[in-house]
Order: structure tokens, then sequence, then C-alpha cells
């Protein structure tokens, strides 16, 4: 199917659908790491956003279940130049195009990412929609775009409840993190340093954190 993206500044770039077919508005950003796509796809710090891949080729090493930073993915949409179908790897569990469907991801390849990124970097991330519609008023689009915001973000990613993860190793330390979209890695590393986390919902009271009843969970 064909798709269309379309930038706050009225550029449009056309491609082929990939991932969930519905249209969808977001905050542009890119990327240009050369691996790492279900890392960028799980982090809570892209909600509301949609990532353009710098790289040529994503997908080739497909998706397992160990790479999530998150629970869920949080990105709107995922713009490729060309996305593999399917992936070669020891660690493969499924293919990035099927992962982008079961979690509702918006996609779109074929696209010229470079130029694409070279406009994000000179005039700064702006929103941007993916639609698969054959007709469309620019205009209505236009103002849909410039009335975008990605409120409140925090409030969306953050965990609802205390979580505790014990230390790897001997228990040195009880480390308090409050969860502004923590990363699974970020939890690891420290669990790998001999610290015990409790993770913490973020509207979480200071006065809890410091007396310590927030830790008892």
């Amino acid at each position: 199917m064909k798709a269309k993206l379309i930038l706050e500044n009225g550029a449009i770039f056309r491609g082929e659908s990939i991932g969930d077919t519905a249209e969808r508005v977001f905050e542009m950003v890119f990327n240009t790491s050369m691996t790492g796509y279900q890392e960028i796809l799980t982090d809570p710090s892209c909600a509301g956003q949609g990532v353009v891949m710098t790289y040529p080729l994503i997908g080739n090493y497909g998706v397992n279940g160990e790479d999530d930073e998150s629970g869920r993915p949080w990105a709107e949409a995922l713009i490729v130049r060309h996305l593999t179908e399917r992936g070669s790897n020891f660690r493969c569990e499924g293919d990035l195009g099927s992962y982008l469907k079961q979690h509702h991801i918006t996609g779109i390849q074929h696209v010229d990412t470079r130029s694409l990124t070279r406009i994000l970097r000179s005039q700064g991330t702006m929103n941007a929609m993916i639609t698969c519609a054959e007709y469309f008023s620019i205009e209505t689009v236009l103002a849909r775009l410039k009335a975008y915001r990605v409120g409140k973000a925090v409030e969306k990613v953050t965990r609802q409840a205390p979580e505790t993860f014990e230390a790897i190793g001997q228990e040195r330390f009880h480390v308090a993190v409050m969860d502004y979209g923590v990363k699974r890695h970020m939890i690891e590393c420290l669990r790998r340093r001999g610290c015990k986390v409790t993770a913490l919902p973020a509207l979480t009271p200071a006065q809890e954190v410091l007396s310590g009843a927030a830790m008892t969970v």
C-alpha cells in the first residue's frame, strides 16, 4: 500500500506502508544508530514520536523478547529506507514488520531517510504525519500538525506501582529510581553493580522516598 510522510514545513515524502496502516501524527526525530531499532521503539523517551533511521537497512537481525527497553513500544511511527522482510540472527524470534503490526506502529519505507534527516538537522524537530489516504487537503493536514503537542509524556510512560529488582550477586546498596521513563538497561546496569533497585512511579512524594516508606514493596 502506498503511503505519504508529510512534514510540518509542507515537505512530502512518498513510499510504501509498513506496520499498521492507521493514520498517525507525531513529533519527527531521527536516529543515526546502525543497530538497536527495537530498543529505540521501546524507549519511553520516544513516546509521541516518529523515528527515522538514517542507516538504510533496518530489521536485518529481527526482533526478540530480550531487547525491549520497557514493557511495550512507545514510538508512534518508524521511517526507514528499506525494511528487511526476514531477520537473520541466532537470537531472532520474529521479523520487524510483524512486530510493527502487532504493536500498531505505523511506518513507511522507500523514503530518502538521509534527505529527511538533513531537513530535521537544519530546520529542527517538527511534527509529521503518515497517511495512506490517496487524497487529502494539505492545508488541513498542516493545521493539524501545527496544533499537535506531545503532552503528559511522563504520566503516560511511568509505572503505576513500585517494583523491586534484586541485585545481581552480593547486594551492596538499595537504590531508589524515579521512573520518568527509565529503561530496563539502566536498571540492569545498577543491578550488575550490586544494587537492589526499587523503581518508583514518577509522582511518588519526596517524603515517601526520603523516609524509605516507598521502598518497602
